[in-house]
């Protein structure tokens, strides 16, 4: 049994060696023109490069993942309205809420698509350096690269190979540079979903059981990776580290632009955009000032100091002063022909 399952992990695993070792060696070869090809800064930077290309190949997936989770905001009142008529019926809730996904186009597995997919990659990585450290080839790596990568140091005394609970022949320095590193992994993971919670989710999509499991992976995930991080490699902590930046950075991008009806992300948006219009010669309604923070911008019709006025509406007069403005006024000359008035049509009697 145990052989059978080591087979099938070794048929999913092969091909992702090839894929990540592909790129390490891309990017190492690009680094050697300027740097020391079996130094650390080389082969780390490469894993920043693997990392890089990882994460962009996944950005439709993150996509993905942002449009689900907004649409599980959104929908949690109907949930709730759900839960109300069928929570005596699990069966019927389990069905309904299907139903109700399927027609707005949601799906509440989403969520964990990027880190299900990376997860594989992040275990070829962990097995590769591990390979590599003891001079065996993976992938496209040859004997040469292999053993260059496995003894590949940072500042000259910390292995990329080296973990937390084996940091020989670093020592010390590898311990320091491996706690900094799984801090600022399990940091990193923590402000990425709390950012997600904090910035894109409406006040009313915070009680409910989507935002029960968000909060579940807030406080469960960054132990999990901190358990973990001690037996990871160097160069593995530095690769999940990146991973989470970019994510970061990625989150925030879309968010900022398209972030959902309701939320601070969207309000701050809103903001944004009255003083943009502010700034391009809105006018700014007093009323609405607090505070010294303007919350309103109001389009004005009326003309701009210095610009042509409109038509002026003809002053109201009284007959006498009708009368005395006709007499006054001056005669037409012979050349002139007279005016003519219509005939006015006679009253049917």
């Amino acid at each position: 049994m145990i052989e059978f399952f080591s087979a099938i992990g070794g048929f999913i695993m092969t091909p992702l060696y090839y894929v990540v070792s592909f790129i390490m060696v891309g990017f190492h070869t690009v680094l050697s023109t300027f740097l020391d090809p079996a130094g650390g800064a080389s082969w780390l930077l490469s894993i920043v490069g693997l990392t890089i290309v990882i994460r962009a190949a996944l950005i439709p997936l993150f996509v993905k993942q942002i449009r689900s989770s907004r649409n599980m905001q959104l929908i949690q009142p109907q949930i709730r309205e759900l839960q109300k008529k069928y929570g005596h019926d699990r069966e019927r809730f389990a069905q309904e809420s299907m139903k109700l996904y399927k027609e707005t186009g949601t799906n509440p597995f989403a969520s964990c698509l990027p880190l299900l997919v990376q997860m594989p990659i992040f275990f070829a990585l962990f097995r590769m350096i591990d390979r590599a450290s003891k001079g065996q080839p993976r992938g496209v790596l040859d004997a040469v690269q292999a053993e260059q990568f496995g003894n590949a140091d940072l500042f000259g005394s910390i292995p990329i190979a080296g973990t937390l609970v084996n940091p020989e022949p670093g020592g010390i320095e590898v311990r320091i540079l491996a706690v900094v590193l799984v801090l600022a992994m399990t940091a990193t993971t923590f402000l990425t979903q709390r950012q997600l919670m904090s910035k894109n989710m409406p006040p009313e999509a915070l009680n409910g059981p989507y935002a029960r499991q968000q909060k579940m992976l807030l406080y469960v995930l960054p132990p999990v990776f901190a358990i973990g991080g001690v037996a990871f490699p160097i160069g593995v902590l530095v690769y999940w580290t990146t991973t989470n930046l970019w994510t970061m950075g990625q989150q925030f991008y879309i968010i900022r632009r398209n972030p959902a009806p309701g939320t601070p992300a969207f309000k701050a948006k809103e903001e944004r955009e009255r003083e943009k219009k502010l700034r391009k010669g809105g006018v700014v309604d007093p009323v609405t000032e607090t505070g010294g923070t303007t919350t309103a911008v109001v389009e004005s019709d009326a003309p701009a100091p210095g610009s042509p006025t409109g038509r002026q509406q003809p002053k109201r007069q009284t007959r006498s002063e009708r009368t005395r403005t006709s007499a006054n006024a001056p005669k037409p000359s012979a050349s002139t022909p007279p005016r003519k008035h219509p005939q006015k049509s006679k009253k049917r009697r």
